[in-house]
């Protein structure tokens, strides 16, 4: 029972993903390979197998540019067959330090916006990084302002019923043009090739009219709008409004929302008042404070008392860019508009962006927002609430651990799992199989991804299976006439090396500790290969520790029971955490 949970554990998830069936592993693009010859052989040597691949191959290797002659990088044309030929040579392995692909990388989602250029405002929250895993599809945000007006850059941009409560009518277009420019900040039509772009460009805008075309309305609209986007499905609200004042209804209208799940932002005002403004400063509501392009706050901009957050609202050294209209004539025109107004609604994009990764309260969206901000030491005045608002971050905490339909359907695409072929190949036989190495690998993918920062290898699967398990099916061989520890021992993962030359069922304390798995990583941590089996075997050991604290927990001198399991789990949290430290600072390339 143990060892199947081990299985469960490790050998189902790293044995499936490293798995050889086609598709499995990620598919990179690449129509060319690179030769990386040893340094230490004669350069007529190089210049010999250099002759050698063209005339046997009919392929011309040639340097990759005028610094490679130093290294002898090597480049030439090829597909996945040309790969594995020219690793089958062994006189060409021989003579070089890797043959590998020479993949496309390529720069993260960049509108195709003209204007996005200027706009240094969604750089600054790190948009680009957000939008790699969503644009906010799916999420609904209710505009409460001037009234939306539909210029072309919101052509492309989804729209769902509003209202105009100024002149009791359906129709919330925008008169004053501060309501138009809000909406585009937070869902700007993006990568129409047009004009500006928006941070949630996926979500839908309910447009709601409480302000006048002189820039002011009633509490009483106010809260009705509120309560209106609560029953009418807005999953965030953004309201870049305020007064001095606080109000009962409005109050009450917040609270219904937030009741309701909605999660309601608010320009915390632009009086440079030591306090924000209402209702910004409502406990259940989001209040934003407004950031220059140096990062710095803006100077009109309200700060302490009730401030959560800051984000990009524009000051002399740039405003933000968004396609609006002149009231005076009613035509679309891109504007550059500052205030906190300008401000909330980046923070309501990235809001939208992360409801549209999982499905979080008000309460835990501000978490993810204040935890993923940019924190800014010394701000004793509270300039910044909890810091810069970053989208790039926030997404990520929102995504962390979290299992969406997008996300894994994104995981099949990019590992090869949608390819017919794999799941025809080999009949009905192995198709059971293959839907448990699909998910296993996923799990594992999953949890490895946001906990770890690494990639697998040879030397990471083999720590990993030394700690947790062993050559596990080796334990119970039996050759006639020869010794059976030997095989025991082989089958046998760390934590179970003390009992195995005896047979004993009961556990060594020292090997079924934190302290082998320390000592690999002291002696391994500088060695850029080696570290991560040090890893591998810290990860492998904290997984054996746990199933047998609750299976089998038997240690020498501390028998079966809880003093045993207390000895288990505190060591097996000791590896984790020991892994976990000894790979901070590993990052993947992008």
């Amino acid at each position: 029972m143990k060892k199947f949970l081990l299985m469960c554990l490790f050998i189902v998830g790293i044995g499936f993903a490293l798995c050889p069936y086609k598709g499995f592993a990620a598919q990179g693009e690449f129509n060319s390979i690179i030769l990386d010859f040893r340094e230490d052989i004669p350069a007529t040597e190089v210049q010999q197998e250099v002759a050698g691949l063209t005339q046997k191959y009919n392929l011309t290797p040639r340097l990759n540019s005028e610094f490679s002659a130093a290294d002898n990088i090597y480049i030439l044309e090829g597909d996945a067959a040309t790969l594995k030929t020219l690793r089958d040579s062994k006189g060409l392995r021989n003579d070089t330090e890797y043959i590998e692909p020479n993949y496309f990388y390529r720069a993260f989602t960049t509108p195709n916006d003209p204007y996005y250029g200027k706009q240094w405002n969604l750089r600054n929250i790190n948009a680009e990084q957000a939008w790699d895993e969503t644009a906010g599809d799916g999420v609904t945000v209710a505009v409460i302002d001037t009234g939306v007006t539909q210029v072309p850059d919101l052509k492309d941009t989804q729209f769902v019923e509003g209202y105009d409560f100024v002149n009791d009518r359906a129709d919330a277009t925008d008169d004053f043009g501060h309501g138009t420019h809000v909406a585009g900040t937070v869902a700007q039509s993006t990568n129409n090739n047009y004009g500006t772009a928006g941070v949630a460009y996926q979500a839908k805008l309910m447009p709601l009219k409480v302000l006048s075309a002189s820039g002011g309305g009633t509490v009483a609209d106010i809260a009705e709008a509120i309560r209106f986007a609560a029953d009418n499905g807005a999953d965030v609200i953004n309201m870049s409004l305020g007064g001095p004042s606080p109000s009962e209804i409005m109050e009450e209208a917040v609270n219904y929302a937030y009741n309701k799940g909605v999660v309601v932002i608010a320009a915390a005002g632009n009086e440079s008042s030591d306090s924000a403004s209402y209702p910004a400063r409502y406990p259940h509501v989001i209040s934003v404070s407004a950031l220059d392009a140096a990062g710095n706050k803006a100077p009109y901009s309200n700060f302490g008392a009730g401030v959560d957050i800051s984000a990009p609202g524009g000051g002399e050294s740039g405003q933000i860019l968004q396609e609006t209209i002149d009231p005076s004539t009613g035509e679309a025109v891109f504007a550059e508009f500052q205030g906190t107004s300008m401000a909330a609604p980046h923070v309501a994009g990235v809001a939208a962006l992360i409801k549209a990764s999982g499905d979080y309260s008000p309460d835990e969206v501000l978490d993810i927002l204040q935890e993923s901000s940019r924190k800014i030491d010394g701000d004793s005045l509270n300039y910044f609430g909890s810091g810069h608002l970053d989208a790039g971050a926030a997404v990520k905490l929102a995504l962390k651990g979290n299992i969406s339909f997008k996300d894994f359907f994104r995981w099949l695409r990019d590992n090869g799992y949608l390819n017919l072929r794999f799941w025809i190949d080999g009949g009905m036989v192995a198709l059971l199989p293959k839907l448990a190495m699909v998910l296993g690998s996923y799990l594992l993918a999953l949890f490895l991804r946001y906990y770890f920062p690494f990639a697998w290898s040879w030397f990471l699967t083999g720590g990993l299976v030394a700690g947790s398990s062993g050559i596990f099916f080796l334990r119970g061989f039996y050759v006639f006439d020869l010794p059976q520890w030997p095989f025991r021992v082989m089958g046998s993962s760390i934590p179970e090396l003390g009992n195995a030359i005896q047979g004993s069922s009961a556990l060594n304390p020292v090997f079924a500790s934190v302290l082998i798995p320390a000592v690999l990583v002291v002696l391994f941590l500088g060695h850029p290969k080696w570290k991560w089996f040090a890893i591998g075997t810290a990860l492998g050991v904290s997984s054996c520790l746990a199933v047998n604290a609750f299976i089998s927990p038997e240690l020498w001198g501390l028998g079966d029971g809880w003093m045993a399991r207390a000895f288990l789990i505190a060591n097996a949290l000791l590896c984790f955490g020991l892994a976990k430290l000894a790979s901070q600072g590993e990052t993947n390339a992008a």
